[in-house]
Order: C-alpha cells, then structure tokens, then sequence
C-alpha cells in the first residue's frame, strides 16, 4: 500500500526538531548513555511500539506489520563525544565537556519520527521492523554487542544513515559500494638501549628506528598495494624520552590502518609487522606490535542502493540523489553488513547561510534541521519500498 510519506513526515517536523534538542542538551559519552535509552523508551511506549534492552542502554523496538517477513532493520546511534560545545545555541550541551558533535542527536530524532509515522500506519505495512538504537558507536563496540544479543538474527535488510556536512542540505548519497573503509589500529614498542645523547655509539636509539619505521610503513602504500585500492597507514603519535640528552630505552608509536578492499586489510597485519622486525633487527632493537581489528569496511548492497535510490527519488526527487565517494572512516554499521545486505546512507545537512558547514567531531558542528526529516522520509520510504 502507499503511503504519503514526504507529507507524513513533514507534518512531524516539530517533534523531530524537540527531540533532536532535548538529546543535543543532555549528550552522554558510549555505554554511559542511560538518560538518552529512558527518553527513547518513552517515546516507544507512547507510540505503542514493544521493545526490548540489550547491553543497558540498547534498544530493539519491534514494529509487525500484516506480514512477519521480510523484516527491514532502521538502525541510529545514540552515543555523543567528549568535545566541549563552543557554538552559544539556546539548546547548547548542559554535560560539562560533551558534546553530540557527530550528529547523533539528529539519527535519534530521525528514527523516532520515522517510527511515529511508520506506528500510525501500522495497517499499510506489509513486513515487520526492527528499530534499532544503538550506543557505543564512537568506540566500535555497540553493534557486536547487539549482534551477540540475537535480538536481530531475523533481520533481512538493514538501513543507516549519518547526518552529512560535505553535503548540501537537500540531497542524499545512497551509492552501492564502499562507504567507508575498515577502521584498524596499531601499538608499535620499539625497545632500545638508554644512554647519553651525546655517546650514540653506547645506546640504541629508539627515537631514531621509530622514525625509520614510520617512514618505511609508507612504502606498504606506495609499492605494495594496487594503485587502484585505498590504503591509509597513519602513525599518529610518536612517544620517547623526558630529557634532551638522553636516549629512552623505549619508543611508542601508534596509528590507524584503512582500507575498502577486504581483501587487502587481511595483508596489512603480516606487511606491517614485516617492516617493523626488519627495522628494527637491522639496528640491534627488539619491538613489540598490537595490532587491534576494529571495523571492517562498510559496503552497501546493489540492490538495497536502488531501493533507497528510489525512495530518495519519490520524496526528494531526481535532484536529491548525490553521487558521493567512500570516504576513509570508520562505522560500526559495517558489522551489520557483513553477513545480510543493507544501505548506508549520507543525508546532507550542509547550510553555508546558517554556518553549518563545520566537519564531524568539530567543536562547532551544526546542522540544518530540514536534513532531518529527508533522513526520516528515506527510513519510512526505504520500508514501503522494499516490501
């Protein structure tokens, strides 16, 4: 059955907006989000919409339409940062040094609004939703915790979305293929020889070797891997030492791996372990590497791409599809995906005018409110669609 769904939305453009404020004033950091889940699971009871806990501060809200199958999966993450809001808003952050700098506010506000809309027609659903808030997505662990529930075992598609600054209020990426890539990272130890800095013959400089191995790790990009792959290994801090004349035994490195191609990110463990031995062998260090899996990338499926085109189509029309490239991020949204098909999608929020145009994570982030009810319109859509 079809069902208005740009007028339906549009009609719910105040709850949105109080909603996305009231989780903006009260932003609380990943597991800890506990007066963020309570207001969530009163607005579900209020819509009539059953749910469950998971992990404290998860929650799975079932939605049967008059069919049980297929069931479609709507997924938001809930979590903010710890930035310290600088923007003066008259619904500026009350947590003393956080701040939902990465939209998470807007995604809670989308997915209720898209489940009030969706529980009142309820009778023209053919197919059950799952509505999925998600914590700890910042730190990489909310969505296993929710897989290892069992809670979504059922689940046949999934669709998420992120609220977009590098895009134009207005339109929405929903391209099949890589979204972001895969999110590793690495702790490299580099063990030396202490000694004075001005006797470098009776020491084994670790500060030295560590740049060498920074420098040479670069060359995995450059020489090892397909020009037409991405790979980014980035050595972000670089510890040593608390005097200017002495050599520390130690050196600490650490960084971030990146990659689309699955593939390629099964390589890089053995590639960058490599480099670093034969560095440091060749100048008498030993080293010790942690090399820790995060996310793997996040790959929108073909099929699930044209749904969501479609559904973009049919609210904002031709003109709202944006044709956007993955870009080296890292979602947990990606564990959904490794084993059931889905869609990722980037909903523009971009106003110049208005000064929000400010990066993810950035302590002046902002959006133009309007890129919420798009986002909403494509939840209910992307349901009606792919029944």
């Amino acid at each position: 059955m079809i069902i208005n769904t740009k007028d339906l939305i549009l009609a719910q453009k105040e709850y949105i907006v109080e909603l996305r404020r009231h989780f903006h004033k009260y932003p609380e950091l990943s597991w800890k989000e506990f007066n963020t889940a309570k207001k969530i699971r009163e607005e579900l009871t209020k819509l009539n919409i059953d749910y469950i806990e998971v992990a404290e501060t998860a929650t799975i809200a079932t939605l049967k339409g008059s069919k049980n199958k297929p069931v479609i999966a709507l997924r938001c993450d809930i979590d903010a940062l710890p930035i310290k809001e600088v923007r003066d808003l008259d619904f500026k952050s009350e947590n003393d040094g956080m701040m939902h700098a990465c939209g998470h506010d807007a995604h809670i506000a989308m997915l209720l609004g898209a489940a009030k809309v969706l529980s009142e027609n309820r009778d023209k659903i053919n197919c059950t939703i799952k509505f999925i808030f998600q914590p700890a997505e910042e730190c990489f662990q909310g969505a296993k915790k929710i897989i290892e529930s069992k809670t979504i075992d059922d689940v046949d598609s999934f669709i998420g979305m992120h609220i977009f600054p590098y895009i134009d209020c207005g339109k929405i990426s929903v391209d099949a293929g890589p979204r972001f890539t895969s999110a590793d990272f690495i702790k490299i130890k580099i063990i030396g020889k202490s000694g004075h800095g001005a006797m470098p013959q009776f020491a084994v400089d670790p500060v030295y070797i560590g740049s060498q191995v920074v420098n040479a790790l670069q060359s995995i990009v450059s020489r090892e891997i397909n020009p037409a792959d991405t790979v980014v290994i980035s050595i972000c801090t670089f510890h040593s030492g608390t005097l200017p004349n002495i050599f520390e035994e130690t050196a600490e490195l650490s960084g971030t791996v990146r990659t689309f191609n699955a593939d390629v990110r099964k390589q890089l463990p053995e590639k960058i372990e490599r480099i670093i031995k034969s560095i440091t062998e060749a100048h008498r260090a030993t080293y010790e590497l942690e090399y820790i899996h995060g996310v793997p990338p996040t790959i929108n499926d073909e099929r699930c791409s044209e749904i969501a085109k479609k559904s973009v189509i049919n609210t904002l029309g031709e003109e709202g599809l944006e044709i956007y490239a993955g870009m080296p991020g890292g979602e947990d949204f990606a564990f959904y995906l490794e084993n059931k098909p889905g869609i990722y999608a980037f909903v523009g929020c971009r106003n110049e005018k208005n000064d929000q145009n400010y990066s993810l994570h950035h302590q002046r982030f902002d959006l133009d409110e309007q890129a919420m009810l798009n986002g909403a319109m494509l939840y209910v859509e992307y349901v009606m669609n792919y029944q």
